[in-house]
């Protein structure tokens, strides 16, 4: 069973909830030490002085802050303890805010909270009022000596209480020439359509359980492989993208093509015939319409019997090419039947 890392209490207006923060997270790493390849031992870091190389004693080393180079401003650990935010156990709600108002990118590390005992209907019914209005709250508490700003949303009728980052820690896209440029760039109206088809085809509910961490299992059946005495061999790399950017349109129909295979091959996914490619000599009109089509019935995965008439009227040059070649695979079936 996890260990609580806190414990204190959710306070608003005149309402108390006592509660305990779990970590919402367990990150996993492979760790190493640092060994003397020629002993075998482990390798001791020791703090040394810059100047004369000599070992410095714990207790004389204090915090300094750059101010510039070779120039500091030394700090003494009570100065510092004296400008601590006042400890405290409660996590004080100062406002509750729509979720979708919050960019995910200000959110840190998450906690569960839990409610201590006798405390569990005023935590559900919070957790419940809270996921009825679509409410997030926000607050800020203490904890470990440091001040934090916190965001507290219902999940599944429990809370989850995730740190948040504060705005002048973010970065400024203005402060990237690259990121700046984007908004210059003109995109057509078919390339966004070929985008659009590749991005639903790509298009899946999120399952959690479907990713791995691939490095750390490679390195963790390294471990393995070397501590039972294998012999490994190291095989030079692949050769990686040199980064030559290739023309768009091709690369998006290419894309779209090959997912469009690649729902044919799997049962389960449907005939495919909901992405349409439209390649550069297809009529403008036609191809835009024929699109459109795809990208809005490509949810319901069904056609009506009214465009399946639309759709044989308006066939592409792809699919009457493959109706041609449908009497040489019927003759090339004849041939191989005979041989048999």
């Amino acid at each position: 069973m996890p260990r609580s890392l806190w414990s204190g209490s959710i306070s608003f207006g005149l309402v108390n909830i006592p509660i305990k923060l779990y970590p919402a997270v367990s990150k996993k790493g492979v760790s190493f030490n640092q060994i003397d390849r020629t002993s075998g031992s482990r390798v001791k870091m020791q703090r040394v002085s810059a100047v004369d190389g000599t070992e410095v004693p714990y207790e004389q080393i204090v915090k300094g802050y750059e101010l510039s180079p070779d120039h500091y401003v030394l700090i003494e650990p009570a100065e510092l303890d004296a400008l601590e935010p006042e400890a405290s156990r409660s996590i004080e709600i100062e406002e509750f805010i729509d979720l979708v108002d919050i960019d995910p990118v200000y959110f840190d590390t998450p906690y569960l909270v839990a409610p201590v005992k006798s405390a569990e209907k005023p935590y559900a019914l919070l957790a419940k009022a809270m996921e009825e209005q679509g409410k997030v709250a926000i607050a800020r508490f203490v904890m470990r000596t440091k001040q934090y700003l916190g965001a507290l949303r219902p999940k599944d009728g429990m809370l989850v209480l995730s740190t948040m980052v504060y705005a002048d820690e973010l970065a400024v896209p203005d402060d990237i020439k690259e990121l700046h440029e984007v908004a210059d760039i003109d995109v057509s109206d078919r390339e966004l359509r070929m985008a659009s088809q590749l991005i639903e085809s790509l298009s899946v509910e999120f399952d959690p359980m479907r990713f791995r961490d691939e490095h750390r299992d490679r390195v963790l059946a390294l471990i393995e492989q070397k501590a039972a005495g294998e012999e490994i061999r190291i095989e030079a790399p692949a050769a990686t993208d040199s980064g030559k950017v290739v023309d768009l349109m091709a690369a998006l129909e290419a894309s779209v093509a090959e997912a469009r295979a690649a729902r044919k091959r799997h049962p389960a996914a449907g005939t495919g015939d909901d992405l349409v490619v439209v390649t550069p000599d297809e009529d403008a009109d036609g191809a835009d319409e024929e699109a459109a089509d795809a990208v809005s019935e490509a949810p319901a995965r069904k056609r009506a019997p009214a465009k399946k008439a639309n759709a044989k009227e308006k066939k592409s040059p792809a699919s009457k090419t493959a109706a041609k070649r449908a009497p040489a695979k019927k003759v090339a079936a004849g041939r191989a039947k005979k041989a048999s």
